[in-house]
């Protein structure tokens, strides 16, 4: 029987996997509850979709998993380049980022609103990660 509190979904290596992947993570913590802000997650997923797109070359798919856990959620983005990102667990500096800028933000909002975030190699590239802590339940 598979695992209802997980998700892997394959995303086509274009833009048009941003709003695929919201989508099925909206659905994944909506559908079961509140596993943690939907609203947060579904932002922090796209930067990593977009940055998978935007800075990986060819045309193997992404790969989104979506896995709800005791204290939260973790979300996973694994795309077919071995290299790290960027700036996503240090910064070189303190230097804020230039807000006119379009890009540059991306990996410092991961790190400034998940709990925790990273990056590790696998058999066909990297997977880039972070997970958001668990809602409170209503009162």
């Amino acid at each position: 029987m598979p695992d209802a509190s997980a998700w892997r979904i394959a995303l086509p290596h274009t833009t048009a996997a941003v709003p695929l992947a919201r989508a099925l993570v909206r659905s994944a913590l909506t559908d079961t509850g509140p596993a943690a802000d939907p609203d947060t997650a579904e932002l922090l997923t796209a930067e990593l979709v977009a940055n998978a797109v935007e800075h990986t070359t060819g045309g193997a798919p992404i790969e989104l998993v979506v896995e709800l856990l005791a204290n939260g959620c973790q979300v996973e983005v694994h795309d077919g380049d071995p290299r790290p990102p960027g700036d996503l667990t240090t910064r070189r500096d303190d230097t804020p980022p230039d807000p006119w800028q379009e890009h540059g933000r991306g990996l410092l909002l991961i790190r400034a609103l998940s709990s925790a975030c990273g990056h590790r190699r696998t058999e066909r590239g990297k997977a880039v990660w972070f997970t958001l802590p668990a809602c409170a339940a209503p009162a």
